[in-house]
């Protein structure tokens, strides 16, 4: 029995509790691992409402808000600050993201944008040394890494818009988990360590990450963050301009002078969140709608979706040779798009309708040969114009009134840029980096950019973030996202093909294994699980296929019939699914 054959509608129940499924082998791959642990494939079901995020504390505190009476945006806001204090690697109050909000009494999509900004005193070339050549180290690990942070005005936007909560009531359980602190889990604690060198640098960092004598917190620690907890209560008392213009932004501004970086007082105080209209595009009778720029992420989703419907992928069969072939074709065309045309619309025309036309795509389609595979190097952006007429968090909620809230948001790397603030408890984004810091030098993410990106002042760098809602019949149905950087478009697009076009439940759909191509470097990315003969068959066509890491963590809920599914990736250890 193969995971193609698991449609989403049946669980695995039966067979498991009969052993029916069993594996004979010392290391069980990603996929067979989730089978031997029984519950993986087993969505959360419920009929009022669904939460899936990457931590469990997130989780709970935003069902409470469901239980009492709150909708999707209240408890996707509550989430969003739990996720700041819980998971100070990628959730944040440092960075900046996207969140999607579907109502369906409404029948509106919006999107909201609270990416970050580069400073006013930004250059073109502020990460290039003498010579013209682009310096890592700059735009990654220094104060001059960080954009002007968006999440504080862009959650505070989305409640006032379309929540009930007051803010402060969206922040308390964010303040009491900062202050009473909350128990360490195995990843937690990797993670300090595997950072260790990078956070001991900064006094904020070493004073919030390790133990008065400098000593590593341990598994099973309370952790506490008084600092965090003291910035989060000002922003619940005086608003989210406390964070732009009050004492926040004035510990900000100061750490950013006495380090020598562009960042002002001023930057802050200028800096506003936008509502965009989603990108939209229909697959074999949904309506998808994703992230628009500055996000690639929707644009391309749709782009690819538009090369793959083309395709019989059902009857091809769940990451057989045939179907990861022409998903890393349809991949390759879209991120060598992606290099070429996208970037901030406020700065850059990009022709959004051309690269999400059918008529674009029926031609990268003619491209694309069954019996071998293109070589990205013959592969260059297509021309679009004549059509024009990884650190990441991701959660998805819904609730029983018809709203559905799909949340992607980052400080980058992990950990962003190691800095903390000093006084104010929270890690400072470096997102600067997601800039083409020059043209055609690949970022930490391997992804080419171009002059469509290059760094300007008060201008929002391109992301890969995709936050993503689907509907069928003008209900939601699928409300998906992933972190992981380049790999973010790919994760997304995979979970959507997995509920339409291979029939699989959510839990299936998050958990069975990935694979990634963007363009360049030329290799087809394959978590563990996929069958060495496919591996075989794909090189046969000339692919080269490289086995690495668990790619996203595609926290997803599902609605059918009224029934609500959620299904937390176990990529994550601390992922949580919980429906009312």
């Amino acid at each position: 029995m193969t995971l193609a054959l698991l449609p989403r509608r049946r669980c695995l129940t039966a067979l498991l509790s009969a052993g029916a499924l069993t594996f004979a082998v010392s290391a069980p791959t990603l996929a067979q691992q989730a089978i031997l642990e029984g519950e993986r494939f087993h969505p959360e079901v419920s009929t009022r409402g669904m939460v899936a995020t990457s931590h469990f504390l997130a989780s709970q505190v935003a069902r409470d808000v469901l239980a009492e009476g709150g909708n999707a945006v209240d408890a996707a806001v509550t989430a969003g600050f739990a996720l700041a204090v819980t998971q100070p690697r990628s959730g944040n109050i440092g960075g900046g993201g996207f969140m999607l909000v579907s109502d369906e009494k409404s029948g509106e999509v919006v999107a909201i944008d609270y990416r970050e900004k580069a400073p006013s005193a930004a250059y073109e070339t502020m990460f290039q040394n003498d010579e013209g050549e682009a310096v890592s180290e700059l735009s990654r690990y220094t104060h001059n890494a960080s954009g002007v942070p968006g999440t504080v005005a862009g959650l505070a936007m989305a409640l006032e818009e379309y929540g009930t909560l007051s803010l402060a009531e969206a922040l308390a359980p964010a303040i009491r988990l900062a202050e009473e602190g909350f128990t360490l889990p195995q990843r937690f604690v990797d993670g300090i360590r595997d950072t260790r060198e990078r956070l001991e640098q900064w006094e904020g960092s070493r004073k919030k990450f390790f133990k008065e004598d400098g000593s590593l917190y341990q598994v099973g620690d309370t952790f506490r963050q008084p600092d965090l907890a003291a910035t989060l209560k000002r922003i619940a008392e005086q608003g989210p301009r406390e964070f732009y213009e009050g004492k926040t932004a004035e510990l900000i501004a100061a750490q950013m002078e006495r380090n020598g970086a562009l960042m002002t007082a001023e930057d802050l105080a200028n800096y506003e969140p936008a509502i965009r209209e989603p990108s939209h595009g229909t697959y074999r009778g949904h309506d998808v709608y994703a992230m628009s720029p500055p996000s690639s992420g929707g644009v391309h989703i749709v782009q690819m979706l538009n090369i793959l419907e083309g395709y019989d992928i059902a009857d091809m069969g769940f990451n057989s040779a045939d179907t990861i072939h022409v998903m890393a074709e349809a991949m390759k065309r879209a991120y060598a798009d992606r290099s070429e045309y996208l970037g901030d619309t406020d700065f850059v025309e990009v022709p959004l309708e051309g690269i999400t036309s059918e008529g674009y795509a029926d031609e990268l389609r003619s491209q694309i040969s069954m019996d071998e595979a293109t070589p990205s190097d013959s592969i260059a952006p297509g021309n679009p114009l004549p059509y024009e007429s990884n650190e990441t968090t991701h959660f998805s909620i819904a609730d029983g009134n018809g709203m559905a809230v799909s949340n992607t948001y980052t400080i980058n790397f992990s950990y962003g840029s190691g800095i903390v603030v000093e006084g104010a408890g929270f890690l400072l984004n470096n997102e600067m980096d997601d800039f083409s810091a020059k043209p055609g030098v690949p970022n930490a993410y391997g992804l080419i950019g171009g002059e469509a990106n290059k760094i300007e002042p008060n201008k929002r760098m391109l992301s890969s973030m995709t936050p993503t809602i689907v509907k069928k019949d003008g209900k939601n149905f699928l409300v998906t996202g992933s972190p992981g950087g380049s790999r973010i478009i790919t994760t997304t697009l995979q979970v959507l093909m997995n509920v339409v076009d291979h029939d699989m439940n959510i839990q299936t759909a998050v958990s069975v294994p990935r694979i990634h191509h963007q363009w360049l470097p030329d290799e087809i990315r394959i978590e563990q699980g996929i069958s060495p003969d496919t591996i075989a068959l794909l090189e046969s066509l000339g692919h080269t296929v490289s086995r690495q890491e668990a790619m996203g963590a595609a926290q997803s809920l599902m609605i059918e019939d009224g029934i609500f599914y959620g299904g937390a990736d176990p990529r994550r250890s601390t992922s949580s699914a919980m429906g009312l």
